[in-house]
């Protein structure tokens, strides 16, 4: 009897044991470091889906250069070995070149809800812009802003006359070079962790992120100004592998998607939050540094000589990314229309 008592002790103990590794295990990778907005989201997608999965899914994030480049971390996703991936849309442009339209200026609207409604949109996940992520491996999971773009810049800018012969850092893309060119500057391509060396050495007269990572990055410490021109937001992807997400249960894939449609407005709020808790630590950092928003009159100047690049979107991207931008400012306008 003692030793049924201790086989019977030893099984319930192993059984508790492999009860404990018996989550299901799903890699989520993100481009960006701890504590910054990707995290935030990663860490609340993490926690929706354990505590609706009661424990038997386990949300594993990683960080910056834990699983390669951002490029690697995406064609890891797509093969299968991770499930998820959260990267700025301008690393995808080599792979779904359509995702660039993201990285023109003056195509997103003006209010963060607005711009909110449009990147979650189902017409824009799963229409053309969906199906160039799916020829690709990649299922489209949802799509959200960091925040505005802003220049920190060592002199005013007020005119796309202000930015003749002005060396403004962009990253290795020809719409982002088209863009900025069309905008009266002359566009620099440098890598990210050159930015503040090339700005104190004046190999750059400015460069443009939005207010966290000017923060992280304290490219407010090596130049004089900040100018919110309305531009351009940071848009994220979030992608999952598509054969992985097709060989899910039906219920699997309802988690998934209810768990990121609830989170839009959750994200959304915590952008403005961090945006603004980051703006005053740079403010505090640096008092003299001095904050200048352009006005509608100003914005609409640059939005006119932007209308050049807009033109040129079929000799980047393709005729689906022609259409895919026309959708979208179509979409912009009725909305303003509608205001």
């Amino acid at each position: 009897m003692t030793h049924l008592r201790t086989l019977l002790g030893a099984a319930a103990l192993l059984l508790a044991s492999s009860g404990s590794f018996a989550a299901e295990v799903w890699k989520y990778a993100i481009e960006e470091p701890p504590e910054s907005l990707m995290d935030v989201y990663a860490k609340e997608f993490k926690s929706r889906i354990e505590q609706a999965s009661q424990g038997e899914i386990e949300v594993k994030i990683y960080y910056l250069g834990q699983l390669g480049t951002s490029t690697e971390m995406v064609e890891q996703t797509a093969d299968g070995a991770v499930n998820f991936v959260n990267v700025a849309v301008g690393a995808l442009g080599t792979l779904v070149p359509e995702s660039q339209v993201f990285l023109m200026n003056y195509v997103l609207p003006d209010n963060p809800s607005a711009i909110t409604q449009l990147l979650s949109s189902e017409s824009l996940l799963r229409g053309d812009l969906g199906t160039a992520f799916e020829e690709k491996g990649l299922r489209l999971q949802a799509l959200f802003s960091e925040g505005p773009q802003v220049w920190t810049t060592n002199r005013l800018v007020r005119s796309p006359a202000d930015l003749k012969g002005f060396k403004m850092r962009v990253m290795v893309s020809p719409v982002l070079l088209d863009a900025y060119s069309d905008l009266g500057a002359s566009p620099t391509p440098m890598p990210f962790g050159e930015v503040y060396g090339g700005l104190q050495l004046k190999q750059i007269d400015g460069q443009t992120n939005p207010v966290p990572a000017i923060q992280e990055m304290k490219f407010y410490e090596v130049t004089d100004f900040m100018i919110w021109a309305g531009e351009q937001e940071l848009v994220t992807a979030i992608m999952a592998g598509d054969d992985w997400y097709q060989n899910l249960s039906p219920q699997r894939q309802s988690l998934i998607d209810e768990t990121i449609s609830g989170m839009n407005g959750y994200i959304a709020e915590a952008v403005q939050q961090y945006n603004a808790e980051r703006l005053q630590a740079i403010q505090s950092a640096k008092p003299s540094m001095q904050m200048v928003q352009l006005s509608e009159a100003e914005r609409e100047v640059f939005r006119q000589a932007s209308q050049k690049t807009h033109e040129k979107v079929g000799e980047h991207i393709g005729v689906r990314g022609k259409k895919l931008l026309a959708s979208i400012l179509q979409e912009v306008a009725k909305g303003e229309n509608a205001n």
